[in-house]
């Protein structure tokens, strides 16, 4: 988490395009997108990503942990799209919760409880196979927090998900991608079946850029995935199997004493963000 003597800067700008359409940004990175007269409306790429994640899971309400809040766009996302479902996110920011409550109001009805604290710290106090889907993106000034890179958070992370439950996480990285690669060595050290989705770009290694990853105890749904990013504006890539294992390229699992927060984002890499600062 951010270190405490630091407060980020918190910053709602307009969409150039949608009239009630938001981009969240703190300490200038972008952080949430959220269109107030369409929840389904997903316009970051990794977050349509984490929104196939979710078309793909067994139909039917969830029960969700979000770890790191932000503008809540894919809490909102689901109570569009799985009426009754049953959220909890995680984000360590009040200041934060309160503008997106304020000025981002969330839908009358549905289930989304908001709990202030370290996103580590309250994983490892939930109760065991509590949720159907656990949704992993934590950054403090566009870095996610080395107590969420471990073996031990991925662990804990499989406790509180039920015996089918999926692991989604957002991960940023660039060139050579070392990150990534110790990242799904991680999770696929507790996970039997993992895939990774990214834009071809990035996982060339020729620019900076997120990549999702996506575990599970059960096979996942790796097909529809593929035909669902695939058909996305910005086409991604789903690598799984022998292609996962070459990505890993011998990266091995991470420990909490070795852990280190993902790579600092190059200047200038969100600046085709399409945004009306008012």
């Amino acid at each position: 988490m951010p270190d405490n003597c630091h407060m980020p800067h918190t910053e709602l700008v307009q969409d150039r395009d949608r009239p009630r359409a938001w981009t969240l940004l703190i300490d200038g990175f972008p952080q949430s997108h959220v269109d107030l007269d369409d929840a389904t409306h997903l316009e970051f790429e990794y977050v349509r990503w984490l929104g196939h994640v979710i078309d793909a899971a067994p139909p039917g309400p969830l029960r969700v942990l979000h770890l790191g809040a932000g503008a809540l766009t894919l809490a909102r996302y689901l109570l569009a799209s799985r009426p009754g479902s049953d959220q909890l996110a995680i984000d360590h920011n009040q200041a934060l919760i309160d503008l997106v409550r304020a000025r981002l109001p969330l839908p009358p009805r549905g289930r989304i409880r908001i709990r202030i604290a370290d996103a580590r710290a309250a994983l490892d106090s939930i109760r065991p196979a509590m949720f159907d889907l656990l949704i992993s993106d934590v950054f403090a000034t566009g870095q996610t927090p080395a107590s969420l890179t471990s073996a031990e958070f991925v662990a804990s992370a499989a406790r509180v998900l039920r015996a089918t439950g999926i692991f989604a996480v957002n991960v940023a990285d660039g060139p050579p991608l070392a990150h990534a690669r110790a990242q799904v060595a991680t999770i696929s050290d507790t996970f039997p079946h993992v895939c990774l989705i990214a834009e071809p770009g990035v996982l060339r290694g020729r620019r900076f850029g997120n990549l999702v990853i996506v575990a599970s105890r059960v096979q996942l749904p790796v097909a529809r995935l593929v035909r669902a990013t695939a058909g996305d504006p910005i086409p991604g890539r789903l690598v799984e199997s022998a292609g996962l294992t070459r990505f890993t390229a011998g990266a091995r699992p991470v420990r909490d004493s070795c852990a280190r927060p993902s790579p600092p984002p190059p200047d200038g890499v969100f600046s085709h963000v399409k945004t009306v600062r008012r």
